[in-house]
């Protein structure tokens, strides 16, 4: 039977390898959290510690990750939906990251090697951790 996540890479075409190596390094950032694909507007992203989330707009809790990785037309987009003590963790941290564009919890790239792996790294430690009672801003609202 074929693994879904595989599929997904292997779909991202020339992207597949650099999506690999952002999978690995959420993955050893942040062992505990489950992996797995998450619908997302018309497609899906691989994402990581599902939490319930029901944003302001909708009637129903769904569940979102807490950390997300997607393959865009002209860059990857990583998602660290963790508010702590009032601030999202990826904009309080975006001039630490390399060369990267960043939204309150998006980081946008062409490519690892343009980021500090490193901060990164600490960037989804830290996330995973801060949310680890449960408490998150960003799943709060």
């Amino acid at each position: 039977m074929p693994d879904p996540i595989e599929e997904w890479f292997a779909a991202a075409g020339p992207r597949a390898d650099e999506l690999r190596r952002v999978d690995a390094l959420v993955r050893e950032a942040a062992p505990d959290l489950d992996r797995q694909l998450v619908p997302a507007g018309a497609g899906q992203v691989l994402g990581y510690g599902l939490r319930p989330y029901r944003p302001r707009s909708a009637k129903e809790t769904t569940l979102w990750p807490l950390v997300s990785v997607a393959a865009q037309k002209r860059h990857l987009s990583l998602y660290v939906c963790a508010v702590v003590d009032g601030a999202y963790l990826p904009e309080t941290r975006a001039e630490r990251l390399g060369k990267v564009s960043c939204g309150k919890s998006c980081i946008r790239f062409t490519s690892l090697d343009r980021v500090d792996t490193g901060e990164l790294s600490a960037l989804v430690r830290d996330a995973a951790a801060a949310t680890s009672d449960g408490r998150n801003g960003f799943f709060s609202g």
